[in-house]
């Protein structure tokens, strides 16, 4: 895979919602100058040679409606452990994939949609609409008592840099004092972080009442955020990351707004430059 430098992955089925990841792709591909890959997994090695054929029918309809050029990669096995291994092998930039919504995420509650989420080393920009405009604008992250939170602050600075972003940092109001006490110190790491590298920011406490993955929701829907960024958990006495209730519920919004899922990987960063 050395052709491809640390290209942008899309897992493509031919559906309508990954017609919707490839347009993001391609928005962020104008960005950041990274090759996009289309990625169709196939059951059998018979069937690569007919799939390459349909997609490279498709490559050819991408370049003549959007002028760019995207590869595609066609290979034997299953969804869950060869889209893992590719975004590895070819040290992926990111990942942008295209759902359902609450239908959606219902398939991808303890499937392979979640496991390949929460198996990639690079972060998964989960969609369910084309986008609404081509720039990155407001992008949402919700800040609650646990560790992974100081990670997510890396990403952040990548991010504010690659597309001179504000980021809106909203938590709710805990009545529970370790709860509390966690959440103000993650905030606190969080702003002496990011005013360091001179991110724009700000801060929204969202109230004490209601959960965060609702009232987060309803914050972006407020400023029309162009993405919400969450990070999953390391589960305990594994290296297997996890999403919770709450994450599955981000990811699924109504509003449609797109959702940066990131697995801790202890600060190191896929080549997004």
């Amino acid at each position: 895979m050395s052709e491809y430098k640390n290209p942008i992955i899309v897992p493509w089925d031919f559906s309508d919602k990954a017609e919707f990841a490839l347009e993001h792709a391609l928005n962020y591909s104008a960005i950041s100058g990274k090759d996009i890959a289309l990625v169709h997994i196939v059951a059998k090695s018979k069937e690569i040679e007919p799939a390459l054929k349909k997609m490279d029918e498709k490559i050819e309809e991408i370049k003549q409606k959007f002028g760019r050029p995207v590869h595609a990669i066609v290979k034997e096995g299953n969804i869950f452990s060869t889209i893992t291994d590719l975004i590895e092998e070819t040290d992926a930039s990111l990942a942008i994939m295209g759902t359902h919504g609450i239908k959606g995420m219902q398939k991808l509650t303890g499937s392979w949609a979640l496991k390949v989420i929460t198996g990639s080393k690079a972060p998964f920009i989960v969609v369910q609409a084309p986008p609404q405009e081509r720039e990155v604008n407001d992008i949402v992250v919700p800040v609650d008592f646990k560790q992974e939170n100081k990670e997510k602050l890396i990403w952040m600075h990548f991010i504010g840099v690659m597309f001179n972003c504000k980021f809106h940092l909203v938590y709710v109001d805990e009545q529970d004092k370790f709860a509390k006490k966690s959440i103000m110190s993650n905030i606190k790491v969080a702003v002496e972080y990011l005013e360091s590298k001179g991110i724009t920011y700000e801060i929204n406490k969202l109230g004490s009442k209601g959960n965060l993955a609702d009232k987060t929701i309803e914050f972006a829907q407020v400023i029309d955020a162009s993405m919400i960024i969450i990070m999953t958990t390391k589960n305990i006495g594994t290296f297997d990351y996890v999403m919770g209730a709450s994450e599955q519920k981000i990811i699924a919004n109504e509003a449609k707004i797109p959702v940066m899922t990131i697995n801790p990987r202890e600060g190191k960063l896929m080549n997004f430059t």
